[in-house]
């Protein structure tokens, strides 16, 4: 472990904000306001005292008890906020203590609208307390994680600023112990947020600390035995951005905000969703047609569709005979438009047998569309999933001969390769309505497009430096990485529904 004790952490504690965060706390939460509820429900006593408050008030002071017992065991066990957690336990205290009091009076007197009026506010009072000294409890939870996060930090620190192999290990060593202590930490604090946002954010990050670990000491091996190369200070710097960004999202998750490490690839595919939304427009009723207004609404919807479809019958990977099919539905769904639209203008807001047979004309070619579309990028991923691994095999080929120019020649070659990967990933993105599938593949497709120019960077080092034994594990990790986003990227393709 890091013998250098981490920088104290700052913990953020607003007393006014009751945000429940975690499923911990709303489920620690429920047996107390279920016991609330009942306490204040109607009493169907004309007069005299209620043995079932009675009971109910018992059950709230056992609950108060242990939520007291519970708070100062934790302030007891953490020095840094024994302060804030004392308070919080006394204002537990004292708003049990007037719960217990109007509840008890409200028992002897269940008809008095006062009484039970004093005990509805004190209920919501002892809530309240409960809820803060839950949650600030929780934030111990966030502080421990912070504090492993700053060793881990300092870590990095001295893993890159290390000066030789020797130190470079050591520094490693204690990064690697204490990165497994937060991923662990990392992933209880996961399972317990509600929201799926800040969830994705902390498996997002965990994955990208455990996935860079290795290139990371081989990334930093290679600098070290080869400053010389700028390849290798480029592939360091890589690892290094990525596992810090990784750090980072933790941190912010752990506080509440949204981490910098995910961008959005949240929603369908946009084609999909474009083709959804025409589909819904077409059918109108006959009354509210306008042809100032509906007319080139529903024109320009639709050409911005075709637009999209023209893309993808002009891209590089769309056989001819795929391209002629997507060009001849986009005639034929522009001709049924007018045709509907003539319909709409003949109907004259009485509703007439022609005009259901054009709107079923539209579906019916929005279809036909829909399904060349499909098939285009179904020909696509066939034809560049295929033979993923070649070019990659024969960049580390050139690389292991030392062969610099050929190295750089199949560079390009790869480099064509992954565009290729990213560019069919985005076509079959944009016909998919499945939101999860979508994202990740948007998702592994990034990735395939920041790893490209590190794999090609460390082949350039091996050229330089064929036998250097770091340069050959620095290219191994990253074809290893390679591989693995290859096959991730497949499968997430593979999953997703068209």
């Amino acid at each position: 472990m890091s013998t250098m004790e981490p920088p104290p952490v700052a913990l953020k504690w607003d007393p006014k904000n009751l945000e429940i965060k975690t499923l911990s706390v709303e489920k620690t939460l429920e047996p107390l306001v279920t016991t609330l509820v009942n306490t204040k429900g109607p009493s169907k006593k004309k007069k005299g005292r209620s043995k079932r408050a009675h009971v109910l008030v018992a059950a709230v002071e056992r609950a108060t008890e242990n939520f007291i017992k519970k708070g100062e065991e934790i302030a007891t066990e953490n020095p840094d906020i024994h302060q804030e957690m004392m308070a919080a336990v006394d204002e537990v205290r004292k708003t049990g203590e007037a719960m217990s009091k109007a509840s008890r009076e409200f028992a002897e007197d269940p008809c008095s609208s006062v009484k039970r009026g004093n005990m509805v506010r004190s209920a919501r009072n002892l809530l309240s307390a409960v809820t803060r000294l839950l949650i600030l409890a929780d934030m111990v939870d966030v502080h421990r994680l912070l504090k492993s996060l700053r060793v881990v930090e300092d870590d990095l620190d001295k893993v890159k600023n290390a000066s030789s192999q020797s130190e470079l290990m050591e520094f490693f060593r204690n990064f690697g112990v204490n990165t497994v202590d937060l991923i662990q930490q990392a992933a209880r604090r996961q399972a317990e947020l509600k929201d799926s946002r800040l969830r994705d954010d902390l498996a997002a990050a965990r994955a990208v600390l455990k996935k860079n670990s290795m290139m990371l000491l081989t990334a930093s091996k290679v600098y070290i035995r080869h400053p010389e190369l700028s390849a290798a200070k480029e592939n360091r710097d890589f690892v290094f951005r990525q596992v810090c960004e990784a750090v980072n999202t933790i941190g912010d998750v752990a506080q509440g905000r949204a981490g910098a490490l995910v961008p959005s690839y949240e929603g369908p595919g946009e084609l999909a969703a474009a083709l959804d939304d025409f589909d819904e427009r077409v059918v109108l009723d006959p009354l509210t047609y306008n042809e100032l207004r509906t007319r080139p609404a529903l024109e320009e919807r639709l050409e911005s569709i075709i637009s999209g479809a023209a893309l993808m019958a002009d891209s590089s990977c769309t056989r001819d005979e795929r391209r002629e099919r997507i060009v001849a539905e986009c005639n034929a769904v522009r001709q049924a438009l007018q045709d509907l639209l003539a319909e709409y203008m003949a109907s004259a807001g009485r509703k007439e047998d022609s005009l259901d047979k054009a709107v079923e004309q539209m579906g019916r070619k929005t279809r036909d569309l829909r399904r060349q579309l499909r098939k285009a990028v179904v020909d696509h991923v066939s034809d560049s999933f295929l033979e993923t691994q070649v070019p990659l095999l024969v960049l580390v080929e050139a690389a292991r001969a030392g062969d610099e120019r050929q190295v750089e020649e199949y560079a390009r070659v790869f480099a064509e390769h992954a565009h290729k990967l990213v560019e069919v990933a985005s076509l079959a993105c944009s016909m998919s309505s499945h939101e999860d599938g979508v994202k990740m593949v948007r998702c592994a497709a990034a990735h395939i497009e920041g790893l490209c120019p590190q794999v090609v960077n460390a082949a350039r080092i091996l050229a330089a430096r064929p036998r250097s034994k770091v340069a050959q594990e620095n290219m191994d990790a990253f074809r290893d990485a390679w591989e693995t986003q290859v096959r991730l990227l497949t499968e997430a393709v593979d999953d997703m529904q068209l």
